[in-house]
């Protein structure tokens, strides 16, 4: 009778080609959560970044909690919303969640 016998190879031999396949696997899963996850946030936080350095006087806006009002003032850190006659609010920068139309847009309608 023949038997067969399975059997791993030395520890000498071979061993280099499954290191080189597990970096490349590595290396293929940090681009895929590059390209999927972190570069797309990078470009959410720069276009955020842009809305609210962008913020002008007379601005209609809506807060993060749905609040809409106009930009009566504005300081480094917070923004004056004027939500109704008489009515001022102290918010800060962070709390804009979009603009509704700008000072410019309101002009050339």
């Amino acid at each position: 009778m023949e038997s067969i016998f399975l059997m791993a190879p030395p520890p000498g031999d071979g061993g280099g080609s499954g290191l080189i396949s597990t970096i490349i696997m590595f290396g293929a899963i940090f681009l895929i959560f590059y390209f999927m996850i972190i570069r797309p946030q990078q470009k959410r936080a720069k276009e955020r970044e842009k809305l609210l350095s962008n913020i002008e006087k007379g601005d209609k806006v809506v807060t993060s909690g749905g609040m809409h009002g106009i930009i009566a003032g504005l300081d480094e850190k917070t923004v004056l919303l004027q939500v109704s006659e008489n009515v001022k609010l102290k918010f800060e920068r962070s709390a804009i969640a979009s603009i509704i139309s700008s000072k410019e847009s309101a002009k050339s309608m």
